[in-house]
């Protein structure tokens, strides 16, 4: 949860004390908000909190692979594997 009194803070105040900044991350987790004339312009997060949000992201990517399979495989939307391998084989010139 972002703390609008601490976690947004302009982009020149995080230049000139980006060492405080770094100490803020790595003791309460929470990222900051960096400003530009005003307006958010980019978060700074610690480097465990970003790998999270990646395993999240890809987590959520396989698990809409899997919908969309499970919903093809509903509407009858599949084919025998060797019908499509031997159709890819014959389309790109590949011999057994």
């Amino acid at each position: 949860m972002i703390d609008i009194t601490k976690d947004i803070q302009s982009l020149t105040a995080f230049r000139r004390r980006s060492g405080d900044f770094m100490k803020q991350l790595r003791k309460n987790r929470r990222p900051v908000v960096l400003t530009v004339k005003g307006r958010a312009a980019a978060i700074v997060q610690d480097a465990e909190a970003y790998q999270r949000l990646l395993d999240i992201a890809a987590r959520a990517d396989a698990d809409e692979g899997i919908r969309q399979g499970l919903a093809d495989v509903k509407q009858g939307k599949l084919r025998p594997a060797r019908e499509f391998f031997a159709e890819f084989e014959a389309e790109h010139g590949i011999r057994r």
